[in-house]
Formats: C-alpha cells, sequence, structure tokens
C-alpha cells in the first residue's frame, strides 16, 4: 500500500515515510493507492476479533512491510495495556441509543486509542533507523495530553504542543502542562485552535525549517490515526450490533478526522447507514453540508473546547473524492478559501456529500440540558462534546435504527460544564489522580510564526 498527496497524486510513497512527514510538502493530506473493499469472507471473520485483533487486521491493510507481524502485534498489545477497561471500548445502552465510551485510555479521551500506537511505531522506528524526530502538534484539548503521555520519555523523539492559551478547560491543560518529561514542550498561544494549527500546518510547508529540525506531526491529519480510528467502527458494529442491521453513528466533530474514519470504514465494506456529523456552534460543516458553503466564521469559545473549530483539515480528505480525485480542481477550492475566505461546492458535489453525511449543532443551552436530561433519567453522566452527538439521535426517526453515538472525552475533564448542568463535581477515574497543586510547566507566546519556530530551534 503506497500513499499520494490530496494535491499531488503522482506521488507514491511508503507508509513509513508518510507516518514520518504527517504532512505533505506541498500541504495536501496523504491519501492511500486505495481504499481495500473486504469481501463478505473478510468481515465475516471479524465477529471472532477482540479490539486487538481487529486492529491488527486493519493496519495490516495499510502498513505494507514497514512492521513485521511480530512487531505491530506487539506495539498494538503494549498500546492497550495501559486501558483501564479490558475491552478498550465499551458501550452503554440507554433507550435506542448506544453510548460507545472511548474515553478508557490514560487521559481520558478517544485520541488515545490512536495516539498510543503511533507512540510505540514512533519508538520502534526510530530505534531502528537511529534518528532523531521533533514531534509539532496542535491541540484544541485532547490531542496533546494524548501525545505527550504516549511520546514522554520515549527516546529520539521530542514533542512540542501548542493549545489555545485559556481556551481548553483546567484539566485538559493540567494533563499536559504536569507531565515533568524532558522531551515535552507545551506551548500556550495567544490566539485559538485554528491560530495553532496554521503555525504548524505552515511549518510543515516551510520545508527548510520541517528539514531542519526533522519535523513529524501527530495530529489528525496522520493517516496512522486515521486507521486506528477506524478500528473501532468495525469494533461495534461486530461486537455490539446484535441484529446486524446497517448502523447509524454520530460524531461529535470538530477537524474531521474521526468521522472520515468511519467513511472509510464504509468504503471499505462496513455496513454503516449513516454517519451524522455532530457540532457545537462552530458548526462550519454543518453550514457545508446543508447549503454547500465553507466559510469560517470566528470562533466562538464553548463548553465543549475540542470542537472550537472553524477550519477542519481533515475535510480536504473527502473533498478530493468530491472532486473525482483531480487534484487541481481540489487546489482550486483550497485557493479560493485562502484567498477569497471561503468555496462554494456544485451541485453534484454537495449532492454526493449529502450521500455519505449528514449534519446537526447543538448550542450551549441545548448541550446542557441534554446532560442534565440524561443524568436525571438514567443516573448516567456524559461530557459536552457526547451531549451534541446524543442531539439528532433523539429525533423520532431514529427511534428504530441501530444507534451509536461516540463518547469521546471523559465528563471529568470538564468540570465547570458538568457543574453547571447538574450542580455536580465530576470525579476523575478511581486509577487516575490529578494533582491541582503540581507545578504547570508551559510558555505562553504571541500567536506569531517566526517566534514560535525560534522557541522550537532553541530547545532542540
Amino acid at each position: 500500500m503506497n500513499y499520494f498527496s490530496t494535491r499531488n497524486t503522482k506521488l507514491n510513497l511508503s507508509f513509513k515515510k508518510i507516518f514520518f512527514k504527517g504532512l505533505s510538502e506541498d500541504g495536501g493530506l496523504f491519501l492511500p493507492n486505495q481504499i481495500p473493499k473486504l469481501s463478505d469472507k473478510e468481515l465475516k471473520i471479524f465477529e471472532k476479533y477482540n479490539f486487538q485483533q481487529m486492529s491488527f487486521k486493519i493496519f495490516k491493510y495499510f502498513i505494507g512491510d514497514t512492521f513485521n507481524d511480530n512487531e505491530l502485534k506487539k506495539i498494538i498489545d503494549t498500546a492497550y495495556s495501559k486501558f483501564r477497561e479490558p475491552n478498550i471500548v465499551d458501550v452503554k445502552i440507554l433507550d435506542h441509543i448506544s453510548y460507545v465510551q472511548l474515553h478508557h485510555g490514560p487521559t481520558l479521551a478517544f485520541k488515545d486509542i490512536a495516539m498510543q500506537v503511533l507512540g510505540g511505531m514512533y519508538e520502534l522506528l526510530l530505534k531502528s533507523e537511529n534518528i532523531k524526530i521533533n514531534l509539532v502538534t496542535a491541540t484544541s484539548g485532547d490531542t496533546g495530553a494524548a501525545a505527550i503521555d504516549a511520546i514522554k520519555d520515549k527516546k529520539n523523539v521530542n514533542i512540542f504542543v501548542l493549545h489555545p492559551h485559556n481556551k481548553i478547560s483546567s484539566v485538559q491543560r493540567q494533563l499536559m502542562t504536569t507531565c515533568n518529561a524532558e522531551n515535552v514542550f507545551n506551548i500556550a498561544i495567544k490566539g485559538s485552535f485554528d491560530d495553532c494549527q496554521k503555525i504548524v500546518k505552515d511549518m510543515f510547508v516551510d520545508q527548510d525549517f520541517a528539514n531542519k529540525i526533522n519535523m513529524s506531526g501527530v495530529n489528525s491529519i496522520n493517516w496512522a490515526r486515521i486507521i486506528a480510528q477506524i478500528v473501532y467502527y468495525f469494533f461495534i458494529y461486530y461486537r455490539f450490533n446484535n441484529s446486524k442491521k446497517p448502523i447509524v453513528v454520530s460524531v461529535p466533530t470538530g477537524n474531521f478526522g474521526d468521522i472520515y474514519a468511519g467513511y472509510v470504514a464504509k468504503q471499505m465494506g462496513l455496513n454503516i447507514k449513516e454517519l451524522i456529523v455532530a457540532t457545537n456552534q462552530n458548526n462550519i460543516l454543518q453550514r457545508c453540508i446543508n447549503t454547500g458553503e465553507y466559510k469560517p466564521l470566528d470562533v466562538a469559545e464553548s463548553i465543549s473546547p475540542s470542537m472550537d473549530i472553524q477550519v477542519a483539515s481533515n475535510f480536504e480528505r473527502i473533498l478530493f473524492y468530491l472532486c473525482n480525485e483531480n487534484a487541481e480542481d481540489l487546489k482550486k477550492l483550497m485557493n479560493d478559501l485562502k484567498t477569497k475566505g471561503y468555496f462554494k461546492l456544485s451541485k453534484k458535489q454537495l449532492e454526493n456529500l449529502r450521500d455519505h453525511f449528514s449534519a446537526s449543532s447543538c448550542s450551549e443551552d441545548e448541550t446542557l440540558k441534554i446532560i442534565q436530561n440524561i443524568h436525571k433519567k438514567f443516573d448516567y453522566l456524559i461530557d459536552p462534546h457526547t451531549a451534541t452527538g446524543v442531539k439528532p439521535l433523539l429525533d423520532q426517526k431514529y427511534k428504530r435504527e441501530e444507534c451509536f453515538c461516540f463518547e469521546t472525552a471523559h465528563p471529568s475533564k470538564f468540570p465547570a460544564a458538568i457543574l453547571k448542568a447538574i450542580n455536580l463535581k465530576p470525579e476523575l477515574p478511581k486509577n487516575l489522580k490529578l494533582n491541582v497543586n503540581q507545578e504547570e510547566k508551559f510558555i505562553i507566546l504571541d500567536n506569531n510564526l517566526e517566534a514560535i519556530k525560534e522557541y522550537i530551534s532553541n530547545k532542540i
């Protein structure tokens, strides 16, 4: 399996190459030469697999000979040995909705499921290649902590995490900034997540700088993360869908990576009836799916900060297919976004987009009310991001469907929002105690690309 860029289909790169690069030099995102289409016989085998076996099988379709079977199995088994739930992912069924608990990893968010695997891959590849790299990533709250936990204290790698200053929850921040590992650097940017994300992208495109620091990235644009996220779509279908009816999956969505993995799973042959893009008031994706116009507005701060995004990076991957896999047409859309501040899909492109996705947005008041109602009715607590995923599934038309809602984070990561919703402070899992008095280590910098590049250069 080799890979090309959404902006240059002539590339033919190995998994190892695109794993280290993260983002293509042309600013595009990597895609496989083909998405494997599984036969009925291949799909039936998944019925027998646990999560680790399923993960191994799906990674094998995409990684070529980057790792041998024993290496890959060891990476996966080690990655998931740190999870609180033996099955890695569990489901809580309340009425017609199955709540998919993706937060049993060390930093209480779905990002752990992919990031722990990536950490093991980096460790093995860097050891065998005898090179040192610098990971630079942006976070809207959860990616940073998951990446730090996966990379801390590992040899031959530093990690620099950019987060928007004072725009993530205190628990999200402390899970990152109380890490004392010498290879971890936290940078608070005076700006939004979109600002952080743009800085990282600009660094990748600046080939002199990227090569100078041997730069790599673990943001959701890294294809290895998409592979890891494909796994739990297969897992919920074969482990928690007894009827084997087509499933409806509602996904709290910011950067479009998690729900894009569902699209890939469907292309591979998984019986998915509908993928719902669930957003908060930063609803650029809902507006695009409803109108065909993709136009970023100012970011509105919310109680679901991991979704406070107006430029969804992974959306470019689906745009490539909407452009009939024509890189020049894709580049025209991206150029319109850069020069005009928006782009407009054609009628046919919009119809194709709606064939794969529907969308919903959830206000602050609705988010709090949903948390409150579920807690009151079922004595079950969900986080604000999950609440946005619940909203569309409350519609009567879904009552007889096999509905799954992704719980993307543990409610204890958002104490202020939960307190406001139910007048109670959520507790951290028993085996995870955060010392709120512990010294935090991070630097606050202006939203200035050159200043941040200088800081990173000095630290390495």
